[in-house]
């Protein structure tokens, strides 16, 4: 394997030289002296040691991306875009891990992370105790937690982006209600995080500044203890089943996410119920997947593009190199997407 000696002995430079052509400082040399260097780092396909980096510089360039399961395809979705932005603005590489939002197993990434010279995460997350996050910090390891608000007034050290979840069930639950619903149901996973609980949030300001407070009801499903995604399948089919056999069905669902939504489409498929004959569904987050069903999902679409960046950026800076606002960036550009699975109320239907 050839070295940087290699190449300098080959361009008739010294190593330092080629150094310099290595790492974007070549500002200063002369066209020819490039020219002679580049063309010996071609000849001799020279590729520069990653761990002589690291053992130079006590880093390595990637970034940790810590997501709750890759069972749900939107932690694909951010994890494309991040992904995009740390190589193509910063030159890092990426490495997903799944957690389960299990602080012991977060806090286990993060110190192998910190072990093999990573100093950039982000934590997809949202988990009400972040103290691990927090060590993290201190210990000189730049974290992002994405899909909760920081903590009022309390600087943890930790930079915090996230979608405006209230406002995001907040319009998927104004769409139902404006189509004619007023049985109204939000369902989600009964591991409750600080998102769900804006979601949660969103969906009952909505029906009460309508008037229906009580004719909305939040439908949970799985076990308490599993905050991940892993098990939304059986989660969706269990709730599908109650909704089928409940004698005041809800005629409008907002779910907690789009994952959720197609999964209990399918659910009430199964348990003979027709979408949106029956019943309506709206999701929250605006996968590609979701206009690929049968019916296509109706789902209110968060700015992951922007929202990707910006926890690239943040994530990329260096320990105190900027102030964190302590509330955190909150994204509330988001787009209602008009799709299939929205109809008005048998009822109405039958009325008209």
């Amino acid at each position: 394997m050839p070295t940087i000696q290699d190449v300098a002995r080959r361009a008739e430079v010294s190593p330092s030289t080629v150094s310099n052509v290595l790492n974007d400082r070549a500002d200063r040399m002369r066209p020819e002296t490039l020219a002679r260097v580049q063309a010996a780092i071609r000849a001799l396909r020279f590729r520069p040691s990653r761990l002589a980096r690291q053992l130079k510089t006590g880093q390595t360039p990637l970034l940790g991306l810590l997501v709750p399961s890759i069972a749900n395809p939107m932690y694909g979705a951010i994890a494309r875009e991040v992904e995009a932005f740390a190589q193509d603005s910063h030159g890092h590489r990426v490495l997903i891990g799944s957690t389960e939002r299990d602080p012991k197993r977060e806090a286990q990434f993060i110190d192998d992370l910190l072990a093999h010279g990573v100093r950039h995460v982000i934590v997809i997350s949202a988990l009400a105790d972040e103290r691990h996050l927090e060590a993290a910090a201190a210990d000189g390891m730049v974290v992002v937690s994405y899909d909760r608000r920081a903590a009022p007034g309390r600087p943890t050290g930790v930079h915090h982006v996230t979608p405006d979840n209230v406002a995001a069930a907040a319009l998927a639950t104004r769409h139902l209600i404006a189509r004619g619903h007023r049985r109204l149901a939000f369902a989600t996973m009964r591991g409750l995080t600080l998102s769900r609980g804006d979601k949660i949030e969103g969906f009952r300001a909505a029906a009460a500044e309508a008037g229906l407070r009580s004719g909305a009801h939040v439908l949970e499903a799985g076990p308490a203890s599993d905050y991940g995604d892993s098990a939304i399948g059986q989660a969706a089919r269990e709730l599908a089943q109650r909704i089928a056999k409940s004698a005041q069905r809800p005629t409008g669902i907002v779910a907690v996410n789009d994952l959720l939504a197609l999964e209990l489409i399918a659910g009430l498929r199964g348990a003979g119920l027709s979408v949106p004959e029956d019943l309506s569904v709206v999701g929250i987050d605006g996968l590609y997947l979701g206009a690929l069903g049968s019916p296509a999902l109706t789902t209110v679409r968060l700015p992951v593009r922007e929202m990707a960046r910006a926890m690239v950026e943040r994530a990329m800076g260096s320990p105190g190199d900027e102030a964190i606002d302590a509330s955190g960036l909150v994204f509330g550009d988001m787009a209602l997407v008009e799709r299939g699975s929205v109809a008005p109320p048998p009822t109405l239907r039958r009325a008209r």
